[in-house]
C-alpha cells in the first residue's frame, strides 16, 4: 500500500514563488521519473506542498527526501528566477524593445517587463545563457538594471529633465544671439547643441525600435526633427525635441509618484525583529527569522512577520495589509501578519511564514506582476499605434512627394509634412491606459483590495450582476443562538441548563449554546454521564436531573407539547436549526440557531445597487428555505439553492447569458470553478488564505465584503478615467492633423498642444490615488466622475 509525504514547495524550490510555475512541473516530471507513483500539489493556508505517493517497500522516508531535495536543486540551479529593476525607461516602447531583444536570446524562457513598475520578470536556463549576459544585453540597448537595496543617484534619476533643461536653454541662448545678429554659425552651433541633449533619448530608443523592426513615436519626432533642419527650421526642430524630452521627463515624473505609491508597502514591514532563541532574546534581520521563531512585539511596534499569536493580547491595526479601519483584537492561536501595527499590550508571534512568504510580500510581488498584465483597452491601444504610426509616416511621404507634381512648393509641402508627423504622433494614447491602470491598481492595492491585473481592473468596473457563495461570505460561517424560547423557567435557566450538557461536546452547535451563555454571563455546573447519539443530540446527568437536548428526532416516540411543537415549526420557517430542551421527562424550551448574516451586509448590497450593481444572487448548497431567509434578511435579489460545486458552475453560465458580466464572491476554494467561470471571480480573505490570493482575479484582503464597494467604484473611476485620456488624446490628433494640414498650426504649436495632452493624461490618472475609501454613491457628488 502506497504511503504519502508532504513537503513544502518553497523548501525544494526556493525561488519559485507561484505554485503555476515551468519549474514546478520540470520537478514533478524528474520525480515521476524516479519512480514515484504520483506527485502532486496540494494548497494549504501555510502555502503549497509537494504531495509524494511512493512504495514503502522500495522508498525509505529519508530516501524520499534526498531524491526530492536533489531534484528541487538540479532544478533551481539550472532554471533561475529574477525581477530585476530597470533604469532609463522613458517610455512604454522601451519595455517592448527590452521585451522583444531578450526573447530572442538563447535560454532565455521568459521575458516579460512593465514599464510601469520598472521591473523586469525573467526566466532563463544557466546551462545556455548566464545572468551577466542578460545584464550586458540589456546595458547594451541603453538601460541599466539596479541592484535591490540600491537606488538611482539623484543625477540618475533626473537626467532626463537635466537633459531636457539644458536643450531648452540652448535653444532660448541660440534664438537670441540670432536675434542680436551675431554670426550664424554661433547660433547654429548653440542650436545643434539643443537638438543633442533633446534628442538624445529619443534617437536612442527611436534607434532601438527600428533594430526591433518597429516605428513608434521616438521615431516620428526624429524624423519631423530632421525634416525641420533639413529646411534650415533649426528653431522649430529644436523646440520640437526641447518639448518632447521635457514631457517625457515630466511623464517620468508622475509614474514615478504612482509607482512609489505602490512601493511604499513594500516598506512597512520593519527591518529587524526581537527573536527569542536559546532562551536569550536577540535581534536579527527579518530576512533571517525562520518557522517556529518567536518574537517579540513590542505596543505601538510594527509586527515583523506573518505567524499566528502564542501568548498576549492586544489590538492590531491591521489597515496596512486588509484596509479594515478598526484595530482587531487579537489573542493567542490568532493570525497576524507582517507591517500590521500591534496595540497597547506585548504579543509573542510565532513565525508561520517566512520574510518572502509573508502576505504584504505576496501582495507587493502580485501588484508588480498585475502592472505587466495588459488590459483589453491597452492591447486595443498598442495594435493601434503599431499600424497607424507606418501609416502616418506613409501619409507624410505622400504629403511631400504629391504637393509639389501640382505645382505646390515642395518646402512648403515639405514643412507641412513634417508638422503632420508632430501632429501624428499618438503619445498621449500610448500613456493614457498604463498609468491608469496603475494608479488604480496601486490605490486598491493601498486600500486592503488586491486587483491582479489591469484586465480585471476594467471588467471589474463593467459587472451588472454579482453572485455571492452563503456560507462564510454573506454569512459568519458559524452557528450563533438567534432565539431561546422558554416554556418552563426563565431565558436564562434555559441556557444554563442546555450550556452545562453542551459545554461537553466540541460540535459545532454545541459550542454555539456556550458561546451565547458566555455572552449573558451565566455559570453552570458540571453534567455527568454524558451520552451521544450520532446526529440527534445529547443525553446526561445534572443535579440529579436528567436532561435531554437534541432535534426532534431524538425524542421520536414521545408526545410534544402542542406549544413546543409550533414554536418548533415556526423557527424552522425561518430556515433555522433547532434544539428541543427535555428535563426529567418535562420540556423546558426551545433552542434556535443559524449561521447569521455578516454585519453590514445589507449596507454593502444597498451600495453596490447604488453604484450600479443591477442583480446581486446568492448561490448556496443549503435549502431554500435557509437560503430565502438569509437572503431576506440581507435584501438579494435572487436565491440559487441546493446547488453542488459543479451546478455553481452552471448556475455563472446561466447568469452570464440573462446579465452579461457577473462576478463571483466566495472564498476561494470550494467556489473556485465557478468563480473561474465569472466575469470577474472575487475572494474574500485574502490576507488569510493562500488559496484566496491564488485563484482569484480580485482578493478583498479583509475578511469582510465592507470593500467590495470600494473595489467596483473605484474599477469604474479607472474605466472613467481610461475613456477620457483616450478621448483626449485620439481628440487632440483628429484636430491637429488637419490644422496642420491647412497650415493653421507649425511644429511648435503642434508640439506644444501634443506634450501638453500628455501631461494632462498623466494627471487625470494620477487622480485615482486620492479615490475615497467611500467614494459618494451619487454621480453629482463624486468628483471621479465628468459623464
Amino acid at each position: 500500500m502506497a504511503e504519502k509525504l508532504a513537503l513544502d514547495l518553497s523548501l525544494v524550490l526556493p525561488d519559485v514563488s507561484d505554485a503555476r510555475d515551468a519549474c514546478v512541473d520540470r520537478l514533478i516530471g524528474l520525480l515521476q521519473a524516479e519512480g514515484f507513483e504520483k506527485v502532486h500539489l496540494i494548497h494549504e493556508d501555510g502555502g503549497a506542498r509537494l504531495c509524494l505517493h511512493y512504495d514503502p517497500q522500495q522508498f525509505s522516508v529519508s530516501r524520499v527526501r534526498e531524491l526530492t531535495q536533489a531534484a528541487g536543486s538540479r532544478i533551481s540551479n539550472r532554471y533561475h528566477h529574477e525581477n530585476l529593476r530597470i533604469d532609463g525607461m522613458d517610455c512604454p516602447t522601451c519595455a517592448t524593445v527590452i521585451e522583444h531583444a531578450l526573447q530572442r536570446a538563447d535560454g532565455v524562457l521568459e521575458a516579460s517587463v512593465s514599464y510601469a513598475a520598472e521591473r523586469l520578470h525573467l526566466e532563463f536556463d544557466s546551462e545556455r545563457i548566464g545572468r551577466p549576459a542578460i545584464v550586458r544585453r540589456i546595458q547594451a540597448l541603453g538601460y541599466a538594471v539596479l541592484e535591490e537595496g540600491h537606488e538611482a543617484g539623484w543625477f540618475t534619476e533626473h537626467r532626463e529633465l537635466i537633459l531636457s533643461a539644458v536643450a531648452g536653454l540652448l535653444l532660448l541662448a541660440g534664438w537670441l544671439v540670432g536675434l542680436a545678429g551675431a554670426p550664424r554659425g554661433l547660433a547654429l552651433g548653440l542650436l545643434l547643441g539643443a537638438y543633442a541633449a533633446g534628442g538624445f533619448y529619443t534617437l536612442r530608443d527611436a534607434w532601438q525600435s527600428l533594430r526591433s523592426r518597429r516605428f513608434d513615436i521616438d521615431t516620428l519626432m526624429i524624423v519631423a526633427a530632421a525634416g525641420a533642419a533639413a529646411l534650415g527650421a533649426w528653431e522649430e526642430g529644436a523646440l520640437l525635441l526641447f518639448l518632447f524630452s521635457l514631457g517625457h521627463a515630466l511623464e517620468h515624473m508622475a509614474m514615478d509618484r504612482a509607482r512609489k505609491a505602490i512601493e511604499a508597502l513594500a516598506e512597512l514591514a520593519p527591518k529587524t525583529a526581537i527573536v527569542q532563541r536559546d532562551a536569550v532574546e536577540i535581534e536579527v534581520r527579518v530576512e533571517e527569522l525562520l518557522r517556529g521563531d518567536r518574537v517579540i512585539v513590542k505596543p505601538g511596534s510594527r509586527i515583523p512577520a506573518d505567524g499566528q499569536v502564542a501568548s498576549g493580547n492586544s489590538a492590531v491595526d491591521q489597515s496596512p495589509v486588509t484596509g479594515e479601519s478598526m484595530p482587531v483584537d487579537k489573542q493567542p492561536g490568532d493570525k497576524v501578519f507582517a507591517a500590521t501595527v500591534n496595540g497597547e499590550g506585548a504579543l509573542i508571534v510565532e513565525v508561520t511564514r517566512l520574510a518572502r512568504e509573508s502576505t504584504l510580500a505576496r501582495m507587493v510581488e502580485m501588484v508588480a506582476e498585475a502592472q505587466t498584465q495588459k488590459s483589453p483597452t491597452q492591447r486595443f491601444t498598442d495594435r493601434f499605434e503599431r499600424i497607424f504610426v507606418p501609416v502616418v509616416l506613409v501619409g507624410a511621404g505622400m504629403l511631400i512627394l504629391l504637393p509639389p507634381l501640382f505645382g505646390f512648393p515642395f518646402a512648403e509641402s515639405f514643412y507641412r509634412a513634417m508638422a503632420v508627423l508632430v501632429a501624428a504622433s499618438p503619445c498621449a494614447l500610448a500613456i493614457a491606459t498604463p498609468s491608469a491602470v496603475l494608479s488604480g491598481i496601486g490605490r486598491a492595492a493601498r486600500g486592503g483590495v488586491l486587483i491582479k491585473g489591469g484586465a480585471h481592473l476594467e471588467n471589474l468596473g463593467v459587472l451588472t450582476a454579482i453572485a455571492f457563495d452563503k456560507t462564510g461570505t454573506l454569512t459568519v460561517g458559524k452557528p450563533k443562538v438567534t432565539d431561546v424560547v422558554a416554556v418552563i423557567g426563565s431565558e436564562d435557566s434555559l441556557l444554563t441548563v442546555a450550556a452545562a450538557v453542551e459545554s461537553r461536546s466540541g460540535h459545532p452547535l454545541a459550542q454555539a449554546v456556550v458561546a451565547e451563555a458566555k455572552r449573558r454571563g451565566l455559570a453552570w455546573g458540571e453534567a455527568g454521564g454524558v451520552e451521544a447519539v450520532t446526529g440527534k443530540g445529547l443525553r446526561a446527568e445534572l443535579g440529579g436531573q436528567k436532561l435531554i437536548i437534541g432535534n426532534a428526532r431524538l425524542f421520536e416516540g414521545e408526545l410534544i407539547p402542542e406549544v413546543i411543537r409550533q414554536q418548533a415549526e415556526r423557527l424552522q420557517t425561518e430556515g433555522k436549526t433547532i434544539m428541543l430542551v427535555q428535563a426529567d421527562g418535562q420540556f423546558l424550551g426551545v433552542l434556535a440557531l443559524a449561521d447569521t448574516p455578516r454585519e453590514s451586509v445589507r449596507q454593502v448590497l444597498e451600495r453596490l445597487h447604488r453604484i450600479g450593481i443591477r442583480k446581486t444572487i446568492m448561490l448556496t448548497g443549503d435549502n431554500e428555505r435557509v437560503g430565502r431567509a438569509i437572503a431576506n434578511a440581507v435584501g438579494l435579489d435572487e436565491v440559487k439553492a441546493g446547488l453542488l460545486p459543479e451546478d455553481k458552475v452552471k448556475a455563472m453560465e446561466e447568469l452570464g447569458q440573462r446579465y452579461g458580466q457577473v462576478a463571483m464572491v466566495g472564498d476561494g476554494v470550494n467556489d473556485a470553478p465557478a468563480m473561474a467561470r465569472a466575469t470577474v471571480g472575487i475572494a474574500m480573505g485574502g490576507a488569510g488564505t493562500d488559496v484566496a490570493l491564488e485563484t482569484a482575479d480580485v482578493a478583498l484582503m479583509a475578511d469582510d465584503l465592507s470593500k467590495l464597494p470600494f473595489a467596483v467604484a473605484l474599477s469604474r473611476a479607472s474605466r472613467r478615467i481610461i475613456r477620457q485620456n483616450l478621448w483626449v488624446s485620439l481628440g487632440v490628433v483628429a484636430l491637429l492633423i488637419p490644422a496642420t494640414l491647412t497650415g493653421w498650426a507649425g511644429i511648435g504649436m503642434a508640439v506644444l498642444i501634443h506634450e501638453g495632452s500628455t501631461i494632462v493624461v498623466i494627471l487625470n490618472a494620477l487622480r485615482l490615488l486620492a479615490f475615497p475609501d467611500s467614494p459618494a454613491d451619487d454621480a453629482k457628488s463624486n468628483r471621479f466622475r465628468f459623464e
